[in-house]
C-alpha cells in the first residue's frame, strides 16, 4: 500500500471537502482540505444574503456569530452542527490558491472547483517537476450528498493507496472506480 498525500477541495472549505477530510483521516490517511472560492459562503436568512468570511476565520468564531444571530434557524439547517464537525478536524477554512503544500492526488467536489485548481497551476510556472493527480467528482452541496460522497472519496482513496504505481494505474482505476459510482469522474496530470 503506497503513502499517499491528498487534498480535498470544494468552494468553501466547509461541507464537502471536511465531511470527506473527517472520513479519510479516520482511516488513517494523510489528508488536508481546502477552499478556492473568494470568500466562505454559509446560507443566509435568504438566499440572497449569503454569511459570508474570509478564509482563516475560526470555525469557532463563525460558529458563535451564527448562534448569536439565529441559534434556531443554524442548528435546524444543520449549519452548526456542521461547523461543530469542522473545529474538531481543524481550526479554521483554508484557501487552497495559498497553499504551499505539495499532494500527490487533489480531489474536487466539483467541476467550476476542479477548473479553478487546474488554472491555478496552469497560472503558475513548474519548479518540482511533481506530478499531482487532480481528480473530479461531483457532489451536490447538502449534507446528505456530502457524507455519500466523502464514503465514495473515501473508497475511491482506498483503491488509489493499494495501487502499486499509482501514476500508470490511475487512468483504470478511475474507469472502474466512475463504473461502479455511476458519477463522472474528470482527472488529469498537473505539476508542481
Amino acid at each position: 500500500m503506497c503513502d499517499i498525500y491528498i487534498a480535498v477541495v470544494c468552494s468553501s472549505n466547509m461541507n464537502r471537502s471536511m465531511e470527506a477530510h473527517a472520513f479519510l483521516a479516520k482511516k488513517g490517511f494523510n489528508v488536508k482540505s481546502y477552499g478556492t472560492g473568494e470568500k466562505v459562503k454559509l446560507p443566509g436568512a435568504s438566499a440572497d444574503r449569503p454569511n459570508c468570511y474570509e478564509f482563516g476565520v475560526p470555525y469557532d468564531d463563525i460558529y458563535n456569530d451564527l448562534l448569536e444571530k439565529d441559534k434556531v434557524y443554524y442548528t435546524q439547517n444543520g449549519i452548526l452542527h456542521m461547523l461543530d464537525r469542522n473545529r474538531r478536524i481543524k481550526p479554521s477554512p483554508e484557501k487552497f490558491q495559498i497553499s504551499t503544500e505539495r499532494f500527490d492526488v487533489i480531489i474536487t467536489c466539483e467541476e467550476r472547483v476542479y477548473d479553478q485548481v487546474i488554472e491555478w497551476f496552469g497560472s503558475r510556472r513548474s519548479v518540482y517537476n511533481q506530478p499531482v493527480h487532480v481528480v473530479n467528482m461531483d457532489i451536490q452541496d447538502n449534507h446528505e450528498e456530502a457524507t455519500i460522497g466523502a464514503f465514495l472519496i473515501s473508497d475511491m482513496v482506498t483503491k488509489m493507496a493499494q495501487s502499486d504505481d499509482l501514476d500508470n494505474d490511475i487512468d483504470e482505476l478511475l474507469h472502474e472506480f466512475e463504473g461502479k459510482c455511476h458519477r463522472p469522474i474528470l482527472n488529469c496530470i498537473m505539476f508542481y
